[in-house]
């Protein structure tokens, strides 16, 4: 009698797609804040924002709507508390820059939380153009800034796929063609959400978008 034993061969788990979001401020109230000198930043053409600028001039006030939010829109860029700042640097500190705030109140001295306008700088051509539902042109308007380059429109349920390759070890990115669009995958938005994070919206990118 043969002492061999059969033995199954176990089938490897396909390693699972890394899931994609569109990132940004969420827009359930109006904040109670607002920039006291919009010259410190730079001029719009620039877009990205520099480490070397000097602090924003930022005016809370609890009569003009919410003070705890950890993320609101910043003319192109963010304003995020400090604990939000602890969160991106922790996932991905390359990605970021971040300018620190000046914080004032009508009446006394600012005694909270530090803050900072944070632009995510990290910009990635890695849409998956044929596996993604979006509209692709050539601006042809001599006023824009990306005249005669190529441009991507995403509205209504406009879906988007990723190649992962050229992603690689980034959490989170602006995208080439439309670099209004932030992505993150699901590491940052996991940490985001254990950290407690209030005013940032995720969405899914494979199930389209706004």
């Amino acid at each position: 009698m043969s002492d061999d034993k059969a033995y199954s061969v176990a089938k490897r788990p396909r390693p699972s797609k890394r899931r994609f979001y569109e990132i940004g401020h969420s827009f359930n109230s109006r904040p109670g804040f607002q920039v006291l000198d919009e010259s410190v930043f730079p001029p719009y053409r620039e877009r990205r924002l520099p480490a070397s600028m000097p602090p924003v001039p930022y005016m809370f006030d609890k009569s003009d709507g919410r003070l705890d939010y950890d993320l609101a829109l910043c003319f192109a860029w963010w304003l995020v508390s400090d604990r939000t700042k602890t969160v991106f640097e922790r996932v991905d500190p390359e990605a970021f820059v971040f300018v620190p705030c000046d914080v004032r109140v009508p009446r006394g001295r600012y005694h909270g939380p530090d803050y900072w306008v944070c632009d995510v700088v990290r910009v990635l051509d890695a849409l998956d153009e044929s596996a993604s539902s979006v509209s692709i042109g050539v601006q042809d308007d001599v006023r824009c800034i990306n005249y005669g380059q190529k441009y991507y429109t995403l509205i209504s349920d406009f879906k988007l796929a990723f190649r992962e390759a050229a992603i690689g070890d980034a959490h989170i990115f602006r995208m080439a063609y439309n670099d209004l669009t932030v992505i993150c995958d699901q590491e940052l938005k996991d940490a985001c959400k254990s950290a407690g994070l209030k005013g940032i919206r995720f969405h899914d990118t494979s199930k389209g978008l706004f």
